[in-house]
């Protein structure tokens, strides 16, 4: 786990400075080494964090001069040490034992079809010495980041938008189409698009390759069916809720592969709790596990740790608890804007930062429940969706933060013209290949909306503390099981049925029957004193005045009702507004 970026310059000689210059953004993401090489019009650069073989023979970039390859690469291959024995049953030779040299030696002997034989989370660049060509890419579930700037023959990658604005000439205006997005999707911005129009993502799944003249070719190379199978007629819920249960115990046992200490991040709610007990199923001891609460306000309560202590007695592990006052989140806001890689409202982001930083003193790479909501069918606009006739509107209605007729209200004109965001959705679900509403909201709450919140959020609150997150989740053998599930057996009973059912086996039920909770941390759900302050600054500030993003009548009237102006989420529509100013202000925009 690392941070990676370059530079490609198709006219002339590849700029060391502004490689350098993104480094320094990106250290925090690998704070155990760094390094940078480059050959005439590619310069690559890498910050480490030392998770597998911790010696100096696995710094990056690596290259292999006899293969005529150099890489950098950030994420973990969980299958690496299966493909290392294929490769040398080819006749590689290894001077390492980490997973980049696997990639690197994976790269020469497959090309880019290697990452169809990659199970993990990943993005990497691979520069060939001698053809010149540079392929990058990204891991299939989009966990790892992969940002890019274009500026007339010179292509720059980095693993965070920020080390691209620190390497200079980027187009700082704002996207419109991405802002439509980000007040739509409760912050989601699809790839490629990003709320400034200078920057770009990768999109998950695709490999980009460039040759010396600047010619690309983009390639997807895996794709999702959601929706049942022929082949799976025969199959009953028992036999769904054994196959969920093996699965899941294969993905949790995968992301125990490192050379330094692991543990979960154990929330209290379903999804953490069975990962704690599946560890646990599989022999391991002393597991460490931490939680995070935060204050109430206004009835909200700020913690889970009467379900989290549940899981942590029965199951015996090494569990931390970490209370934080109004006071430590209010001080921890701006450090956590400034480590977000985009703009996202999810008030959980300063609860993991502030996590992330406890649990980085006691290890260095952990496990967390992301993803199995939109995998397994556990959000409440799910059941609404089941026998929609109409699931473009219906989706809008029960998942968009706001509709086009608020968002006229809400933005200047000259930011605001057609609805993209339900467009995209419309064109989304014509092309999927899932057949019903159901089916085609999960494909595209997975593809999208999970990349661009929770996945996200998790990678950059933990890296900005030089903590590896893994997401069992989101293996994608296990994806495409659940793809397989008939939708009823997901969204039932108020959703993830059938995650339920397989997790009787392990986890205490009084933890599987609890009402659904969520990460909290009420003081930026109702705004109050200093938050509220906080707020106000942010939006009074010349800055954000002179930018006119939002119409002042549509800020003042969120400022004076804040409760009243929820999203349907329940998520505060102020600190949604407040939170992208933020965002461009702590990044100089």
């Amino acid at each position: 786990m690392c941070g990676i970026c370059g530079e490609i310059n198709f006219g002339g000689a590849a700029d060391p400075n502004a490689v350098r210059a993104m480094m320094e953004v990106l250290r925090p993401r690998g704070p155990d080494a760094g390094g940078i090489h480059g050959q005439g019009r590619v310069v690559f650069g890498h910050c480490r964090l030392k998770i597998i073989d911790l010696s100096e023979a696995g710094q990056q970039p690596m290259v292999d001069a006899e293969l005529g390859l150099s890489i950098v690469f950030n994420g973990c291959i969980y299958n690496y040490k299966d493909l290392r024995q294929e490769l040398e049953a080819k006749g590689y030779r290894f001077f390492s034992t980490s997973d980049t040299e696997v990639v690197l030696k994976a790269f020469h002997a497959w090309g880019r079809d290697c990452v169809k034989r990659f199970l993990g989370m990943f993005a990497f660049a691979a520069h060939e010495r001698d053809s010149g060509r540079v392929t990058l890419a990204r891991d299939r579930l989009g966990i790892k980041p992969l940002y890019y700037a274009e500026t007339g023959r010179r292509f720059r990658f980095a693993s965070s938008l920020p080390a691209l604005l620190a390497a200079g000439d980027i187009d700082k205006t704002i996207d419109k189409v991405a802002l439509h997005h980000y007040m739509s999707w409760h912050a989601g911005v699809p790839a490629p698009l990003t709320i400034l129009k200078g920057v770009r993502k990768v999109h998950p799944a695709t490999t980009l390759t460039f040759e010396p003249d600047g010619t690309r070719r983009e390639e997807t190379y895996w794709s999702l069916a959601v929706g049942p199978r022929e082949e799976d007629r025969h199959m009953t819920e028992a036999d769904w809720r054994a196959a969920v249960l093996d699965s899941l115990g294969t993905a949790v046992s995968r992301r125990q592969i490192a050379d330094v200490p692991t543990g979960v991040l154990l929330s209290g709610g379903l999804d953490s709790s069975v990962i704690v007990a599946l560890l646990a199923k599989n022999g391991q001891s002393g597991l460490k596990t931490f939680s995070v609460g935060f204050d109430a306000v206004n009835d909200v309560e700020g913690d889970e740790f009467k379900y989290s202590d549940i899981i942590a007695e029965r199951f015996e592990t090494d569990h931390a608890k970490l209370v934080v006052d109004g006071s430590r989140t209010l001080e921890a806001l701006p450090a956590a804007i400034h480590a977000m890689a985009e703009p996202q409202m999810s008030h959980d982001a300063v609860a993991f930062l502030l996590l992330s930083q406890e649990v980085a003193k006691h290890v260095k790479v952990i496990q967390s429940g992301q993803g199995a909501d939109e995998v397994f069918g556990g959000y409440h606009w799910y059941p609404k969706l089941m026998g929609s006739s109409d699931p473009t509107a219906d989706y809008a209605r029960a998942y968009f933060d706001r509709d086009h007729a608020e968002m006229r209200e809400a933005l200047s004109p000259n930011y605001v013209d057609e609805d993209y965001s339900r467009d995209y959705i419309a064109r989304f679900f014509a092309e999927s290949r899932s057949e019903s509403a159901i089916d085609k909201t999960l494909d595209l709450d997975q593809r999208i909306m999970l990349v661009d919140d929770p996945v996200k959020r998790v990678d950059n609150m933990t890296m900005a503390c030089g903590l590896e997150a893994r997401v069992p989740f989101l293996d994608h053998e296990l994806v495409e099981l659940a793809g397989r599930i008939p939708a009823e057996l997901k969204v039932r009973d108020g959703g993830k049925y059938i995650l339920k059912e397989a997790a009787r086996a392990v986890v205490p039920a009084e933890v599987i029957d609890r009402p659904k909770g969520y990460f909290p941390v009420p003081a930026l759900k109702h705004i109050r004193g200093p938050f509220m302050e906080f707020v106000r600054d942010v939006l009074d500030r010349p800055a954000a005045r002179e930018r006119g993003i939002f119409n002042r009548a549509y800020v003042d009237h969120l400022l004076a009702d804040p409760d009243g102006t929820l999203t349907p989420k329940g998520n505060s529509k102020l600190w949604q507004v407040a939170l992208l100013e933020a965002w461009l202000q702590s990044h100089g925009i």
